[in-house]
C-alpha cells in the first residue's frame, strides 16, 4: 500500500502555513519519506484576523472560515503547481484553532475544507478534532498516532510549538497530554521588543528570574493535573498573562523559559525516559534545549530541520490517510475520548 498525501498545519504561533508532501507505505509496519515541504508565511491582514478570530461575531467568524478556506485551497494549488507534484491522494487540513473548550464538548478549527476542495480539485480531509470532543475526549493531542506508527523507536516524542506536548508509553499504552505553554508565551513578548521571536533563546539570556513569579507559575493547577489534559491560548489569557502585570517583558522572557524547562524535564524525570525526539520551532531555541538538558539525563534527540519543523504536518498527512482507509487515527489513550476512532470529515 502506496500514498502520497499533503498535510496542512497551521499552529498557534501563526508563523505561516506548512504544507508538507510526503509518501507513506505500508509493508509490515507503516514507513514515510518528506517529498517537498514549505512554509508559507500568511500576509499581514490574515494573520491579524486569525490572531483576533476569537474575538470575531459568529458572522465574520463564519466568512471567515470560508475565506481562509479558499485561502488554503489557493495557497495549497500554487504549491502542487511550483512542484509539479503528482498522484496526490488527498489533502489533510488541521485547520486554525479558534476556541478549543472540550468541557464543554466543542472545539473549532476554520478552513472550510470544502473550499480546499472546490480550489483543487482533491479530496480533502479535514476537522480530526470534533468528533473526539464528542466522545468526551480532549480533541488533543492527535499527533500520538504518527508518533506510535511512524516514530516508535524513541522512548518518547516532544513538540515545542504554541504549547508544549509529548506522547510517551506507558504499560504499553500511548499516552500524550500538554505539558507547559512555550512559544505562545515567549512570541509575544519577544514581539514587545519588536522581534517575531526570541532567536536561539537570545533574549531571555539577557533577562533576570523572577523567583517569586516562577514559583507563582510552577503552582498553577493545571501542573499536578493527571494526563489526558490539553491547553489553549484561553487557559493562558486566564492563568498565565495576568501574573505579568508589572514584569518587564525581557524578563518574562527569562523566566518564563525556566518555567517551561522545568516543566519540560520533570515530565522526563518522572517517567525515566531514555531518550526524546524533539521537534517543533521551539526546538531551534538552544537556550530552552540547553537548559532542559541540564535538568535531566534524557537524551534529547534534535532531528534534521526538515522533520522538526513539518512533523505535526507530515503526521495530519497521515492522519488523512487512514481516514481514507477507515482505520484508528485518534488514540484514547492519548485524548481521554470513549474509544479509539477514525476522525475527519472527507470533503
Amino acid at each position: 500500500m502506496i500514498f502520497q498525501a499533503i498535510g496542512l498545519m497551521s499552529g498557534t504561533s501563526l508563523d505561516g502555513l506548512d504544507i508538507c508532501f510526503a509518501k507513506f507505505e505500508k509493508q509490515k509496519a507503516w514507513d514515510f519519506e518528506i517529498i517537498k515541504a514549505e512554509t508559507i508565511p500568511y500576509p499581514k491582514a490574515l494573520e491579524d484576523q486569525l490572531k483576533n478570530s476569537i474575538y470575531l461575531s459568529p458572522e465574520e467568524l463564519l466568512e471567515l472560515n470560508s475565506e481562509y478556506g479558499f485561502y488554503l485551497g489557493k495557497t495549497v494549488k500554487n504549491f502542487i503547481e511550483k512542484h509539479q507534484l503528482q498522484h496526490i491522494d488527498l489533502i489533510a487540513s488541521h485547520g486554525h484553532t479558534v476556541f478549543h473548550q472540550p468541557q464543554k464538548k466543542f472545539t473549532l478549527q476554520i478552513g472550510d475544507g470544502r473550499a480546499i476542495k472546490i480550489e483543487t480539485g482533491l479530496p480533502v480531509i479535514y476537522d480530526f478534532r470534533s468528533q473526539d470532543v464528542l466522545m468526551n475526549g480532549n480533541g488533543a493531542p492527535l499527533v500520538p498516532i504518527g508518533d506510535e506508527l511512524l516514530f516508535s523507536q524513541y522512548d518518547a516524542c516532544l513538540n515545542l510549538g504554541g504549547f508544549s506536548n509529548i506522547s510517551l508509553k506507558v504499560n504499553n499504552k500511548r499516552i500524550a497530554f500538554d505539558i507547559a505553554p512555550v512559544n505562545i508565551v515567549l512570541n509575544k513578548f519577544a514581539q514587545e521588543l519588536n522581534k517575531d521571536f526570541d532567536e536561539n533563546g537570545d533574549l531571555a539570556k539577557t533577562g533576570k528570574i523572577h523567583e517569586n513569579l516562577l514559583s507563582q507559575l510552577n503552582s498553577l493547577e493545571f501542573y499536578q493535573k493527571p494526563h489526558p489534559k490539553s491547553l489553549g491560548i484561553e487557559w493562558c489569557n486566564e492563568n498565565i498573562f495576568p501574573m505579568f502585570r508589572d514584569v518587564e517583558a525581557i524578563d518574562i522572557l527569562a523566566t518564563f523559559t525556566e518555567h517551561a524547562a522545568q516543566q519540560i524535564s520533570n515530565v522526563f524525570n518522572k517517567n525515566h525516559l531514555k531518550n526524546v525526539l524533539c521537534t517543533g520551532g521551539g526546538t531551534f531555541n538552544q537556550y530552552l534545549i540547553e537548559k532542559i538538558r541540564n535538568k535531566t539525563t534524557t537524551e534529547i534527540i534534535v532531528p534534521k530541520k526538515e522533520l522538526i519543523e513539518y512533523k505535526e504536518a507530515l503526521i495530519f498527512a497521515f492522519m488523512g490517510v487512514l481516514r481514507l482507509n477507515n482505520e484508528i487515527n485518534v488514540l484514547s489513550s492519548a485524548t481521554g475520548s470513549s474509544q479509539d476512532h477514525s476522525s475527519g470529515i472527507i470533503a
